[in-house]
């Protein structure tokens, strides 16, 4: 049974249809703005998460810039330090051969003061035996050639000799 209509107002299937289109639209148009909300919070989020990597490459630029001076001025550092650690050992090194040369002369200078000590205290003993073999000698000799007689001249020309000896 179909049924016409004087009017298509007066349909049923037109209020149905129009009625359709309404809720199509309503609902389209909610879904449009939470469809485009949901695009905007994403899109904010990716800006977001553009801005904070681009915050975290300049971080990173910095920090590597920061890293590559600091490992200049550590190398700077370490070759100063080995420079002055071998001027050091230089240093060192050249005064333990002075030393060591210093050493040396002094050794040579008490061995030489040994010696010459040993050769005065040689000499002097020396001079002391013959000195007491002189000794002995005269002795020996003015007991044999002195008697008395020429004992008492000696001592008569010494007496007579002290006059002239103390004005002296």
């Amino acid at each position: 049974m179909a049924h016409h209509y004087e009017h298509f107002y007066l349909d049923p299937k037109f209020w149905v249809a129009v009625s359709f289109v309404i809720f199509l639209l309503l609902v389209g148009r909610m879904a449009w703005a939470k469809l485009t909300g949901m695009l905007d919070a994403r899109a904010e989020q990716v800006k977001a998460d553009l801005a904070q990597a681009s915050r975290l490459r300049v971080e990173a630029e910095a920090l590597l810039k920061q890293a590559e001076a600091d490992r200049a001025a550590a190398l700077v550092e370490a070759t100063d330090l080995l420079a002055r650690a071998k001027a050091e050992a230089q240093r060192v090194s050249e005064a333990a051969a002075t030393e060591a040369e210093a050493s040396a002369k002094r050794r040579e200078r008490m061995a030489l003061d040994r010696i010459a000590a040993a050769e005065a205290g040689a000499v002097a003993e020396v001079r002391g035996a013959a000195a007491e073999i002189a000794v002995a000698a005269a002795r020996s000799v003015i007991a044999e050639r002195v008697d008395a007689k020429a004992d008492a001249a000696l001592i008569d020309s010494a007496v007579a000799s002290l006059p002239t000896k103390l004005r002296a």
